[in-house]
């Protein structure tokens, strides 16, 4: 599994109904969709939670919740994703259970390779490019420690910060299978379009249907 990753951050969507944002990107594709929500309270992060992750069966595309981790069980959510700050992993894996993806974020090549030593099943790694979603955003790595970190781990790396449609093919080109994208889906005029162009650009171009020729004709 490859492509986009889309995160859906209600305050990011321009005004817009979080669910209208969510459902439009599912229209146009994603690998994985992932709801962040840091001013909801629980009961509204539920709700919203909920209606997603049946959205996201219903497309096939595996759902993740953002540090809330009491409650994963509650929304039936696929994964849980955590920054370095929130629960450690073997915490959140002994409220979820082992049957619930756990993805960490990390922001150097050390991070990336304790996450994988302890027992993440994939990780984010960033910022790539400078971004405007987080006022406390780590400093930039860059393409060439994307590249790096994800040729030495054994696990799905997960490129983040600042990545848009112009940006996403260096990212593919570095090795990672996953982008994860805020403000390029959440705030375009058109969350559907954006989301399959960078959906598409992220899967990389497609094998030629031309048969080989043959021999020395």
């Amino acid at each position: 599994m490859r492509g986009l990753y889309a995160i859906i951050d209600p305050e990011h969507c321009a005004g817009r109904d979080p669910r209208v944002i969510a459902a439009a990107v599912l229209r146009g594709g994603c690998a994985v969709l992932q709801l962040r929500a840091k001013t909801l309270d629980d009961a509204a992060f539920v709700t919203l939670g909920r209606e997603l992750a049946q959205s996201c069966r219903a497309h096939g595309v595996t759902f993740v919740v953002n540090d809330r981790v009491a409650l994963v069980d509650a929304i039936g959510a696929d994964g849980l994703h955590l920054g370095q700050n929130d629960l450690s992993l073997a915490g959140a894996r002994a409220r979820v259970g082992s049957h619930v993806m756990i993805t960490v974020s990390t922001h150097s090549l050390e991070q990336a390779r304790a996450a994988e030593r302890r027992g993440a099943d994939g990780i984010g790694f960033g910022p790539v490019f400078a971004t405007r979603t987080k006022a406390d955003a780590d400093p930039v790595v860059g393409l060439s420690a994307l590249a790096e970190v994800c040729g030495l781990l054994r696990i799905p790396v997960i490129a983040i910060g600042g990545i848009t449609l112009e940006t996403a093919p260096q990212v593919r080109l570095a090795g990672a299978p996953f982008a994860a994208v805020i403000s390029a889906i959440c705030a375009a005029a058109d969350p559907e379009v954006a989301a399959r162009a960078l959906h598409r650009e992220l899967l990389g171009p497609e094998p030629s249907s031309a048969a080989p020729p043959e021999g020395g004709r």
